[in-house]
């Protein structure tokens, strides 16, 4: 008797889905489909990963390679310019294929069998062990040369690198090219840049030399960086600002002449004029422009 119900529940299920099937309900599929959808689903993960590797990595390489990590060395006073040339745009890019790996791999076939969030931790295990692997590599030195070239590649990583060698508000790090009386001539990747030493703490025994590079926090006015605190550096300490400032010479001169405050110098007359502009109270954009016309 129990067999029988069996046999006829079958049946009845049988003759449903036919039904189904003819009423055009229910659509039959390829095998071919359903086997490419399932091998783009894979390729989409097996990428999202290796792109969560990459943003990991070069997270790392930014903080390594960077002034970003120098401004804690200052303490509280430091906070605001670490916040300030922070790679947010890596950390996005880690976080949003890190979510996209983990929401394919709750679609992929494998994840039913054990809780999501044991594979969610391996995931994120594999990634970050990856991405520090890939960090001791000269990939990432790579990805950065990439992404300050003048290739399709270039407009699209250089986004994430460029809050490095940017100007900011409350830090500067640079190569000490000229020391005055309470000021010093800085050399950025984004040209020249004075440092204005009036404000500075802790300063009586300090003494800087041409070439030396310095990592210093307080506040930007106009065209003057206003110093309140500054550390003498190795330029390893700050690989890549060293980098920025050679490809600033090299794309505007081709390594034949010098820059001043993003312009090229031509002669001792222009730069005798900019220097000029540097002593000026306001206004010091237009002196600049001036200084370059002539």
């Amino acid at each position: 008797m129990k067999k029988y119900m069996e046999n006829k529940d079958s049946k009845d299920i049988e003759n449903k889905v036919m039904s189904e099937i003819k009423s055009g309900k229910i659509k039959l599929r390829s095998r071919y489909i359903f086997l490419a959808e399932k091998l783009g689903m894979e390729s989409a993960f097996v990428l999202s990963v290796i792109l969560s590797v990459l943003f990991f990595n070069l997270f790392l390489f930014y903080l390594k390679t960077t002034d970003n990590l120098q401004y804690l060395s200052f303490g509280q006073n430091g906070i605001a310019a670490f916040l300030e040339s922070f790679p947010y745009p890596l950390i996005v890019g880690f976080i949003t294929f890190l979510l996209l790996s983990g929401y394919l791999m709750m679609k992929a076939d494998f994840s039913y069998k054990k809780p999501f969030k044991y594979f969610a931790v391996i995931l994120m295990v594999i990634v970050m062990i990856a991405g520090t692997v890939l960090a001791f590599t000269d990939m990432s030195e790579k990805i950065e040369q990439q992404a300050f070239g003048d290739g399709l590649s270039g407009v699209v990583l250089k986004p994430f690198l460029n809050r490095a060698v940017g100007l900011h508000q409350n830090g500067i790090s640079g190569r000490v090219i000229e020391v005055g009386e309470k000021y010093c001539i800085l050399e950025i990747p984004n040209g020249l840049q004075k440092v204005d030493f009036h404000n500075l703490k802790f300063d009586d025994k300090f003494e800087l030399e041409k070439n030396q590079f310095i990592v210093a926090i307080g506040e930007r006015k106009e065209d003057v960086f206003i110093a309140s605190q500054i550390r003498i550096v190795q330029e390893s300490d700050i690989p890549m600002i060293g980098r920025g400032i050679r490809r600033g010479q090299m794309n505007n001169c081709n390594g034949s002449c010098q820059t001043h405050n993003g312009f090229i110098i031509k002669n001792e007359e222009m730069k005798k004029c900019m220097d000029e502009c540097f002593e000026l109270s306001s206004q010091r954009r237009r002196c600049f422009d001036d200084c370059a016309v002539e």
